[in-house]
């Protein structure tokens, strides 16, 4: 069945369902930084990534992975790697911003239609964290299809500007 990360080391199922990839979390630091260039530099993940406007390379993926190991040290949760039977999907997890925990997923263009059940997942987690009573979600104007979203609770908030970007910011209460 599944079960939750609760350390930052180990790889965790998070979710299993007959017929499926076996969906794993892992440290981004395990998941080689050309694997994440190739990932970031797919213009179909671009397109909707408004901060997304330099060329990955190597560097910029080490400081990338840098950050975000820097979020699990500073509040000891982050975004993980996701991998299906050991492949890696893409990268997502809970971040804090401005005293709210913001949820992001970025998933490689072959794995686009995990995307609801990988989040379902981390928002279940979300739940069970003592730490989390709302969940945030910055979102790139170019969505258009943001019905899931709705579907899983989040309401609307407003258009934001964050780094120099618009984004669409919806809310979700955890409890």
């Amino acid at each position: 069945m599944c079960c939750y990360v609760e350390t930052l080391c180990e790889k965790t199922t998070i979710m299993t369902r007959a017929g499926s990839p076996r969906i794993t979390l892992a440290r981004l630091p395990d998941i080689p930084l050309q694997v994440l260039v190739e990932h970031m530099s797919d213009p179909r993940v671009a397109e909707h990534m408004p901060l997304l406007k330099d060329a990955w390379n190597r560097d910029i993926a080490a400081d990338f992975v840098a950050a975000k190991e820097a979020c699990w040290h500073r509040d000891g949760l982050g975004h993980w790697a996701i991998l299906a039977d050991n492949r890696y999907l893409g990268w997502g997890g809970f971040q804090m911003e401005g005293g709210e925990w913001d949820f992001a997923l970025v998933l490689k263009p072959d794995a686009f239609g995990l995307g609801a059940r990988i989040a379902r997942k981390a928002l279940a987690f979300a739940r069970a964290d003592a730490r989390i009573s709302v969940v945030t979600f910055l979102l790139a104007p170019s969505r258009r299809n943001l019905r899931a979203l709705e579907r899983l609770g989040a309401t609307f908030v407003a258009e934001v500007e964050y780094a120099g970007a618009p984004f669409l910011k919806y809310r979700m209460e955890m409890k």
